[in-house]
Formats: C-alpha cells, structure tokens, sequence
C-alpha cells in the first residue's frame, strides 16, 4: 500500500518570536508573518501598504476613519492636513515597529517592501511577508534563505534605517499631497515614529534605558534623510526624582483640535509644564 506524502507546516519565520513578544507585551497590536503560500489578507478592513502608498480611494477611505474619529471624540472638525497627520502617525507608528522591534530583541531586521505589508487599524494587527532579513554573524538564523549577514552593530543599525526608509518613503510620497508639510518635515515624522514606538514597548518591555542608549545611537543626527537625534535628555521632578523625556522632531497638530492638551513631548510643550505631567503619570 503507498501512503499519501505528510504535508508538513512552513517553518516559522525568524521575525516570529519577535513579534509574539510584542502581543504578549501589547496586546492591542499584534503583528503575523506570512509564510509559505499565505495569502495576504483583503477586505473587511484590510488595507494594503501599497494602497495607501498610491494615494487613491483606498487612502480616503484611511483618513475618514480620522475624521469620523476627531468628530466624535472631540465635537469638532479637524482640518485635512490634521487628518491626514493623524492617519500617517496611525500607521506609520506600528509599521517601523516591523523594523525596529525584531532589531531590538533578536537583532534581526526585517525588508519589509511596501507591497508586503497590510494592515487593520480596527483590530490593531498587521498582516506581512519578509523574503529578507539582516542579521549578526552568530545569528542562529544566519544560514537560512533570505538571510543577509552583515558585520557588526553598526552595520546592522544602518540596515535598519535602510529598512524603514524604503518601506515608509513610498506612504509619505501616498500623504504628502494631503499635508501641509514639506518633505523633510514629514522625514522628522518618520524619525520620530521609529524613536517613539520603540521606546514605548521598549518600557512594556522593562528595557527602557536600554532603547534610549539604542535609539541615540540610531539615530545620531547625522543620518539623512532621517531629521534629528533620538532627543532623548532627563528632567527633574518636584521630589528629585528623574524624568526622562525627548523633543519631537516634528508636531503631531493635536493642538490644533485641543490647544489646552499638548503632547508631552511635543516641541510647544515647556518644561514646567513637561515636569508637570510626568510626575502625574509616575506618582
């Protein structure tokens, strides 16, 4: 009797263990690699990288769930260009996450081309298909397919800027004519996605000092088309206590909806009142 051939599972994707941490940490943001014939998933809320990416319908359809969202939560109408900041932040944040987290826990980053990346902000997931991937010499993962091997440390942060540039240049080319801003301005939204994303699971993570001594060395100030260092410097509290904290290189335009709540880290926002509100939060 001839028995029918075992079909065996794909093998795990080397980026998995990474971003299974970051459910485990997070879990209103969950990211699944695709693997072997895995069909990337459409409709019900799907977006495509790539659709957003055109600047087409599927990019308006994006940014009337920020407008719809604004009216809502906060009674009024924001402008377009507010909008359309708020859509690109949305999901920009999570997206440099794909890079920056695998980097961070398992020294591993991810080529995340636009066409290979989906996303639902409603659930909070991120659907992607990763053929490369950079990694240390002493990588367990180096000898599998897609593996790219580079020298140090050094070498491997420049991977990532890499990385996330050409995943992100073509959503900021998809959002540009939407915005009121010019192109290094929307690049300091690109720097600080990937500073303040990391260094937000980073924390869930209980490796915060950690990100930020990563994250400056990242970014350095030096790197184009990136705009600033990480920003990273340290305030004193009422009772002496250290409050870490960074200046943005860009302006989120929440004030413009609500010109009495400025993000803490926002470049409005003083000292006095920075200390203010993170002594609140760590009290």
């Amino acid at each position: 009797m001839t028995l029918p051939a075992l079909l065996t599972a794909p093998a795990p994707s080397p980026l998995t263990a990474a971003y299974e941490r970051l459910a485990e940490v997070f879990p209103g943001l969950r990211a699944d690699v695709l693997v072997g014939d895995a069909e990337a998933p459409t409709g019900g809320g799907w977006v495509g990288a790539a659709d957003l990416a055109a600047g087409g319908a599927a990019l308006e359809e994006f940014l009337a769930w920020d407008d719809e969202q604004v009216l809502r939560d906060y009674g009024t109408r924001a402008r377009p260009d507010v909008v359309a900041s708020f859509g690109l932040h949305r999901y920009a944040w999570p997206a440099c996450l794909l890079v920056t987290l695998p980097w961070f826990t398992h020294r591993r980053v991810p080529r995340i081309p636009v066409g290979d990346v989906f996303f639902h902000r409603g659930l909070g997931r991120l659907a992607l298909r990763v053929e490369e991937f950079a990694c240390l010499p002493d990588d367990p993962a180096a000898g599998q397919p897609g593996a790219h091997v580079v020298a140090d440390e050094a070498a491997l942060r420049a991977e990532v800027l890499d990385a996330v540039a050409r995943h992100i240049e073509p959503v900021l080319d998809g959002f540009r004519p939407r915005m009121r801003r010019g192109k290094r301005a929307l690049w300091g939204m690109a720097t600080d996605e990937i500073v303040e994303g990391l260094w937000y699971v980073a924390h869930l993570l209980g490796e915060e000092d950690r990100a930020m001594r990563e994250l400056e060395l990242l970014l350095p100030g030096t790197t184009k088309p990136y705009v600033g260092t990480a920003g990273f410097r340290e305030l004193t509290g009422p009772e002496g206590q250290s409050l870490p904290t960074r200046d943005r290189a860009s302006c989120c335009l929440f004030y413009t909806v609500r010109p009495e709540d400025t993000c803490v880290t926002c470049p409005r926002t003083c000292d006095a009142d920075r200390v203010r509100k993170l002594a609140a939060a760590t009290s």
